[in-house]
């Protein structure tokens, strides 16, 4: 395992904790590696019956390092990089069959929030904020978030979420369907490991085919592929080029000069 991704095992729950706080918990290739094998590795670990997800720090995670993007659209970075439906959390998301719990604290964006649609039970602080802001880096959904936030919240917030980056804050995340519960900042680790400790006590085979019945892997499989497409197409155009560069630069990005489609 990376450094920046802990992990541990104690009463049938493997805890995962991302671990880069000085960086707001950004994800790297590293760490999406590590996440994805050790969500893989839990269907063949007889000890390990839900897995746990949290963060050091005050930031759940920021997302996807903006300096790898950066480095795919100037022709940098490995060519697979560009590709997300080979992303290895991703991949592991689609296909997990073990339980999965968050205890979000702060401040969640881009993957930081659609890699909750795959969880079974999410927690959140009274601080936490939900952000997927990919058209703001012109680019597009991914994790299945195309399918899997309109069927929870609507269309015309996953729009708004999407396309205009409004924020949810905890207690809408609760009341849209997003999150189970808003915790007080100091139980939120304790309130999702005793939910994980209670779903790894239940029966379970029982656990798993419920959990199965509700998914569709296939599906998410095949969603997860399309948008690898386009946000392949989209990570080396010239829009994100511009919103990239106006990241680096801290300005707001302009588009006027850009070839509309």
């Amino acid at each position: 395992m990376t450094e920046h991704v802990l992990r541990e095992t104690a009463n049938g729950v493997l805890t995962l904790t991302l671990n880069r706080p000085d960086k707001k918990n950004a994800l790297t290739r590293d760490m999406y590696q590590a996440l994805g094998d050790a969500i893989d590795q839990a269907e063949f670990d007889r000890e390990v019956r839900c897995v746990l997800i949290q963060a050091e720090g005050d930031m759940f995670t920021a997302g996807n390092d903006i300096s790898d993007f950066a480095a795919v659209n100037a022709g940098e970075g490995p060519a697979n990089e560009a590709r997300r439906g080979g992303n290895p959390l991703l991949a592991a998301l689609a296909r997990a069959k073990t339980p999965l719990v968050a205890a979000v604290n702060g401040r969640a964006v881009g993957v930081g929030v659609t890699m909750l649609l795959h969880c079974d039970l999410v927690y959140v602080d009274e601080d936490a904020l939900l952000t997927t802001p990919f058209v703001n880096l012109a680019l597009v959904p991914e994790a299945a978030s195309s399918l899997t936030l309109p069927s929870r919240i609507g269309h015309a917030r996953a729009f708004s979420m999407f396309v205009l980056g409004e924020a949810v804050d905890a207690q809408k995340a609760v009341a849209w369907g997003i999150a189970n519960e808003v915790v007080p900042k100091a139980e939120l680790r304790a309130r999702a490991r005793a939910a994980a400790e209670a779903v790894a006590a239940r029966p379970p085979a029982a656990v798993a085919i419920t959990k199965a019945l509700m998914r569709d892997p296939v599906g998410l499989a095949e969603r997860m592929d399309r948008e690898g497409r386009h946000f392949s197409d989209q990570l080396k155009s010239p829009e994100a080029k511009e919103a990239f560069a106006a990241f680096a630069e801290k300005r707001k990005p302009d588009f006027s000069k850009v070839g509309h489609r």
